[in-house]
């Protein structure tokens, strides 16, 4: 019964957030003073993996690269919220299973509209 009551009871979650918020913001206080800084000619080279860059730097990277990467992140986490449903399939009856397969046409609609836009294929051109 108790835990009914502190599930249940707005104001244990309003305390956390407040308790969450000061415990970040008094680390990230205290990390400004007790963290080195140092400054010098190093500090300003670009460096990756040890290796000094040479050359041009700019390199133009096509808009498709960040598209696929950003439909692959949405509908990875999607994919996600689909292993919780079915492992919970017993649970949730056929009121979950009916939410579930609108949840998957959904992302069927979604995909559909990208595949219509283009969005996928490398070789469009907008011009």
């Amino acid at each position: 019964m108790i835990i009914n009551k502190l599930i249940y009871n707005p104001q244990y979650f309003i305390i956390f957030q407040v308790f969450a918020i000061t415990i970040s913001s008094i680390m990230i206080f205290i990390s400004s003073f007790l963290g080195g800084r140092s400054s010098g000619l190093d500090k300003q080279i670009p460096f990756e993996s040890g290796v000094y860059s040479y050359g041009n730097t700019q390199i133009k990277i096509h808009i498709n690269y960040y598209l696929i990467a950003i439909f692959f992140i949405i509908f990875d986490v999607e994919s996600l919220y689909l292993y919780l449903w079915a492992v919970t399939i017993k649970i949730v009856k056929l009121e979950g299973f009916f939410e579930g397969i609108l949840f998957i046409f959904t992302l069927l609609i979604t995909l559909f509209y990208l595949f219509k836009m283009k969005a996928l294929n490398w070789q469009y051109k907008n011009i």
